[in-house]
């Protein structure tokens, strides 16, 4: 993932970038280091540790902040350390500590606020529950909507990974939309729903380029389509609670 988001700026021209990335599991860890070597990125910053309870990507004492990240965090980890949240030393959870046996708003609590104040863009996979699941989740979802950085939800299909059969989103949060930023007058949130865009194969779904670049040119473009892709003022969001389930926004029902 970490590579081609590398490859992504590279298409641009520019080879003026640094990859930075932090992973819990040992042999996954050694694995992108053994690749980012393959390719010639051995001067990416990669650490080994918990993101949550110990982020490594640290200077002077500061959590270091980019421009852009990329994510697929583990879904709805249990145990990812509730207890130690509010205690947090960098103050990532703010807005609310989520819920013990579910970990999806924590790293997202962890990606926004490493990005950069007033630029910084993440887009991050998450299970379908983060877009409307009540609590201590539903508190933060609407903190985040008030905060005018929610700029978009893209609903996937089912079976893309090999690890889980569920339908999972992509959500674009963008700090270029807070007070100040460069897109602080953008107040709407643009939902795609793309779950029947896929080419069916047995052991796994897949996106073909052609679904990636109706998906990507929907979203660049902000375009709305029918039963395909909607622009939502947060009135219309306020008035849903701050669910952003798809399905209520975008009208998928056919005769």
């Amino acid at each position: 993932l970490l590579l081609l988001a590398g490859a992504e700026i590279e298409k641009t021209g520019s080879k003026n970038y640094a990859l930075y990335g932090q992973e819990s599991t040992g042999s996954t860890y050694q694995l992108a280091r053994m690749n980012m070597f393959l390719h010639g990125k051995d001067s990416a910053r990669l650490e080994w540790g918990d993101t949550l309870n110990n982020p490594l990507l640290v200077e002077n004492d500061q959590l270091m902040k980019y421009d852009t990240q990329v994510c697929n965090p583990p879904f709805s980890l249990k145990k990812w350390g509730a207890e130690n949240a509010e205690a947090d030393k960098y103050k990532r959870f703010w807005r609310g500590v989520p819920p013990k046996d579910k970990g999806d708003f924590a790293f997202m609590s962890h990606m926004i606020e490493t990005a950069k104040p007033k630029t910084g863009r993440v887009a991050v996979i998450v299970p379908h529950g983060v877009l409307f699941r009540g609590g201590a989740e539903g508190k933060i979802r609407e903190q985040l909507l008030k905060e005018n950085i929610v700029d978009a939800v893209i609903g996937l299909p089912a079976g893309l990974f090999q690890t889980t059969g569920i339908p999972v989103a992509i959500l674009i949060i963008d700090r270029s939309r807070e007070k100040g930023g460069a897109n602080e007058k953008k107040k709407d949130v643009l939902f795609i729903e793309a779950s029947k865009e896929f080419k069916p194969g047995k052991a796994q779904n897949t996106l073909t380029d052609e679904h990636i670049e109706k998906i990507y040119d929907t979203y660049a473009k902000r375009k709305e389509i029918e039963k395909f892709s909607r622009k939502v003022d947060f009135k219309e969001i306020e008035e849903n609670d701050f669910n952003l389930n798809i399905t209520r926004y975008v009208d998928t029902f056919e005769e």
